[in-house]
């Protein structure tokens, strides 16, 4: 029998907001298609990609905060590539948090990974109580990512790294001629055909609105973390940041 679903602090966010957890709730059931149809099938190999950016260690037990977890393919991502990490992942949607519970059930990996609903603006977590954290797809939905981002450094411990895997439209170029031509033209007509049209013309809308990555990098610098590194993955309009909590001060 299922396990409900952890009820953990409430969102800040306005329900049936655009990018709420009760939008995301209403498409729950397509929503591991409709990644695989928008993204033409690459939305896997990003993962992966976020996956390797944790570098978590392979010799030691990790404790892995997935922030945004959805259906929970990067939390079990996670739990696959490193055997010894426990990763619980947050989100506000309880209809995707479900889904990602009966999925961890049917790869039996529910001792391991596990789903708790939550804001990632007020988390309701421990500090220091996180080796690392990661969230794919998620931040642009934050109405505040200052504060999601300080919370990711209050909850990760000092040195603990944190990936953050988000889609983008390039500035210039054919490719930002490509992308913007698929984010306004293609991404709201699928999305709309399969899912209905709230949520992707949200997708255009807040892709749009999203920083550039040299100012979200500077974003998650004002927001106290490390940036080590910002790559943009084929064909241009994903890009990993990889970050760490700067280690503790004042130790002998």
């Amino acid at each position: 029998m299922d396990q409900p679903i952890h009820q953990d602090g409430a969102s800040t966010q306005a329900q049936g907001a655009p990018g709420s957890g009760e939008m995301f709730d209403t498409i729950a059931e397509r929503y591991d298609l409709l990644n695989r149809v928008l993204s033409l099938g690459l939305d896997g190999s990003w993962r992966r990609r976020a996956v390797r950016a944790l570098q978590l260690s392979e010799a030691t037990d990790t404790h892995v905060l997935d922030l945004a977890a959805g259906t929970g393919d990067l939390s079990f991502a996670i739990a696959a590539a490193h055997p010894k990490a426990s990763v619980v992942g947050v989100d506000p949607s309880t209809a995707m948090l479900q889904i990602a519970q009966e999925k961890a059930q049917r790869i039996a990996v529910q001792e391991r990974v596990t789903f708790q609903v939550g804001d990632a603006q007020q988390l309701e977590l421990e500090e220091d109580s996180f080796d690392a954290c990661s969230i794919a797809f998620g931040i642009r939905n934050v109405p505040r990512r200052d504060l999601a981002l300080r919370e990711m450094a209050r909850v990760v411990r000092p040195g603990g790294r944190i990936v953050i895997l988000e889609l983008s439209i390039p500035r210039s170029g054919l490719m930002a001629w490509g992308a913007r031509l698929q984010v306004d033209y293609v991404v709201p007509l699928v999305g709309g055909f399969l899912s209905g049209p709230q949520a992707y013309r949200h997708l255009r809308d807040s892709m749009h609105a999203f920083p550039s990555n040299d100012q979200f990098a500077l974003d998650m610098g004002e927001a106290g973390l490390e940036v080590s590194s910002v790559d943009v993955l084929a064909p241009g309009v994903c890009t990993v940041f990889a970050a760490q909590v700067p280690a503790a001060t004042g130790s002998a």
